[in-house]
């Protein structure tokens, strides 16, 4: 376990890496929205805010750190080429920082992955391949093709440049919202809330961060209340973009155990209210992780009343089978 003052040290390191990423990449990625929701914040009795990375190129978060590995990377090794390994997001965002910068990309997907986010990855340039059935699965294959290849593997989450890149939506969280008082982030691998959590706890130690999973793959969360990463089975769920297993030895689990201040876990019902709830008052599609974020607020709407409040809308990459579902009802873990 680490100290706190090497705690402190790398929640530093990782911000101001992610403040160099943020000029590294500015001509590459749009600076997304954080605007003030009326029904929210009246609903909850808080100042809510909602952080559009759904209107990111590609509808999400990740190209930001896709771009920024990418960047980041000698000539020699973007010559050759890239691997990953997505649910989605992270492929498209890879397949298209790649296609901007002259170099070719193999993006390795679950087999359920929804035909909405494999259409996306296709769309931008990358050559889908389909293995395994769990996001972890499919990471190990892919680094393993990248070794024999000689190609360079760019993680959706355990590489230090990817977590710096994501960490530019804080960066632009603290320029657009200074005082901000809580933030919740739906987690997966970790690297979304590792790279803002450090960016907002440098800004303001007191700030909370609230890390957003779904019951059915909450394996961060157990895995910080283990002490280490461990492994287990993950279940269908709407958050397909959160779902799977997390690589053992991964770098964003000290930074979770740092900069997380408390994981809150929702069910498939209260994700899908939740999509329902922000779709019918802002008028935007989101997906699945999203929803879950938007969920764990609800839950914990007695702690914030009177405060700032922060919902990265990670994504908005979903099927239209999907959305009919959440919208309607059925079996809304179906892709």
């Amino acid at each position: 376990m680490s100290t706190r003052s090497e705690r402190i040290a790398d929640i530093r390191e990782t911000a101001k890496q992610a403040r160099q990423a943020s000029q590294r990449i500015r001509d590459f990625v749009l600076v997304t929205p954080l605007l003030r929701s009326i029904e929210f914040s009246t609903a909850l009795g808080a100042s809510v805010y909602f952080k559009l990375e759904n209107r990111q190129t590609t509808g999400s978060f990740k190209l930001r750190g896709a771009t920024n590995r990418l960047l980041t990377l000698v000539e020699e090794q973007r010559s050759k080429g890239c691997v990953a390994a997505s649910s989605g997001n992270h492929g498209a965002a890879v397949a298209c920082a790649a296609h901007k910068l002259g170099v070719s990309s193999v993006i390795f997907v679950p087999e359920q992955t929804s035909t909405a986010k494999v259409d996306a990855i296709r769309h931008y340039g990358g050559d889908v391949r389909f293995f395994g059935t769990d996001g972890l699965d499919t990471e190990q294959h892919a680094r393993r093709f990248a070794d024999r290849n000689g190609l360079s593997y760019l993680s959706p989450y355990n590489d230090s440049q990817v977590i710096a890149g994501q960490g530019t939506c804080g960066v632009e969280i603290v320029e657009q919202l200074p005082d901000v008082d809580v933030a919740f982030v739906a987690v997966g691998g970790g690297g979304l809330v590792a790279g803002v959590g450090s960016v907002l706890k440098e800004h303001n130690p007191d700030i909370r961060i609230v890390g957003c999973q779904p019951l059915a793959s909450p394996v961060m969360a157990r895995s910080i209340d283990a002490g280490h990463v461990i492994e287990m089975h993950s279940e269908a769920t709407l958050s397909d973009g959160t779902a799977g297993g997390i690589e053992t030895g991964a770098i964003t689990f000290p930074l979770n155990q740092s900069v997380v201040d408390e994981f809150v876990l929702v069910d498939e019902d209260q994700i899908a209210s939740a999509m329902r709830r922000y779709m019918d008052s802002e008028g935007d599609i989101i997906e699945g992780a999203a929803g879950v974020a938007i969920a764990a607020m609800m839950q914990l709407q007695a702690s914030i009343r009177g405060q700032n409040v922060v919902v990265i809308i990670c994504g908005g990459n979903i099927s239209k089978k999907k959305l009919e579902q959440v919208r309607f009802g059925g079996n809304a873990k179906a892709s």
